[in-house]
């Protein structure tokens, strides 16, 4: 195994972070992994930005700490697209998530768990954090900052919050402001979890239960978001799980597909981070403050890859057309794929291709990619 390709994981002490809510946080603790090594001068490093229910594990074999294997195997590593021999690879886990940084599992000042005393976060909060980081780290300028859904939303902030200290951006099957339609999918989804008894206004750490019921009903409603009509027709049509028959009250294919999606997350993930961060994505809009989107965007001279997937019908293809309307120049390129909005998760050749163009020197290509 190449020496590039073992992660270095800790965690790193911030100090305290006042945040858009008008509120603040005290000393932060975030969970890093790096991969590859930095350049004398800092010119190889990409930061990688996970999605919701993601982590700082972007690749390699699940292990201690580590519950699931990397995210974006086949994208990260030797020889890929953001290939470890080349680059110094960062990811973060994000602020209010549950994979050792700071969130409402943590344990607060006063000895206990956060709960429902953690703040409310927002996207823009999430990427001072990993500033803080990046001055750490020595990072003054990253060479690329790439993530998808919410990851997406963390790149396209960076490079407005930060724009002399990102040279190129990628965001894939994300937006530069939550939809109200995305916004509407979301209140579901908290409302699924804050609804469930076990989940105790948020203060359900210390008391022996687990909202998992909430929490599986969320995972419920976001999947199927996160694949297309047409393939899940495909897939599962109208038929009944093995062994079970709709009409006498079994399940349907779909419905068990679904089930056992609810149960993986539930498995990994902890509930208030799931509403922190969901609420967080509702509140993203990187031109608020600024004077709209092009505004936000007018400081930033790097190039902006911008990735939808055809299928994806929770960040469509004409969010991703408004973003580079919003910068004026850079690129949209289409991904083809049946998958919807996991499409970023899955087609890893067609974003490694993207990639490749981000990382080079040419100017940025357009089109679909097959």
């Amino acid at each position: 195994m190449s020496p590039s390709f073992n992660p270095q994981a800790f965690g790193v002490r911030l100090p305290g972070i006042d945040l858009d809510s008008g509120t603040s946080l005290p000393a932060v603790t975030v969970a890093v992994q790096t991969w590859g090594t930095s350049a004398p001068d800092g010119s190889n490093a990409v930061l990688v930005e996970h999605a919701l229910t993601g982590d700082a594990h972007v690749t390699g074999p699940a292990g201690p700490g580590q519950p699931t294997a990397g995210w974006w195997d086949g994208v990260v590593g030797p020889g890929c697209a953001i290939d470890t021999d080349r680059y110094f690879v960062v990811a973060t886990n994000v602020l209010g998530g549950c994979r050792g940084t700071t969130g409402p599992g943590s344990t607060a000042p006063d000895g206990r768990p956060w709960g429902s005393r953690f703040p409310q976060v927002s996207i823009r909060d999430q990427v001072r954090v990993e500033a803080q980081v990046a001055d750490l780290l020595g990072v003054d300028r990253w060479r690329l900052v790439v993530g998808g859904s919410m990851g997406g939303m963390r790149a396209v902030e960076w490079a407005a919050t930060f724009p002399d200290r990102v040279r190129a951006a990628a965001v894939v099957a994300s937006t530069a402001a939550a939809s109200a339609d995305q916004i509407a999918w979301g209140q579901a989804q908290v409302l699924a979890v804050t609804g469930d008894p076990d989940y105790r206004g948020g203060d359900y750490y210390d008391q022996g239960v687990t909202p998992s019921h909430g929490l599986g009903l969320a995972r419920r409603i976001a999947h199927t978001t996160y694949r297309s009509a047409p393939e899940l027709d495909s897939r599962f049509g109208t038929a009944g799980q093995d062994g079970e028959d709709p009409l006498r009250g079994g399940r349907f294919s779909v419905e068990g597909y679904l089930d056992h999606h609810a149960a993986k997350l539930v498995g990994r993930f902890d509930a208030g981070t799931y509403v922190v961060l969901t609420r967080a994505m509702a509140t993203h809009d990187i031109g608020r403050g600024r004077g709209g989107a092009a505004a936000a965007l007018e400081r930033f001279d790097g190039d902006l890859h911008v990735v939808a997937v055809d299928s994806d019908r929770l960040f469509p293809v004409e969010l991703s057309e408004a973003l580079v309307r919003a910068h004026g120049r850079g690129s949209v390129q289409v991904v083809a794929s049946p998958h919807g909005h996991d499409g970023f998760l899955i087609e890893t050749e067609r974003v490694s291709a993207v990639l490749r163009d981000a990382l080079s020197d040419e100017t940025p290509a357009t089109g679909v990619v097959r």
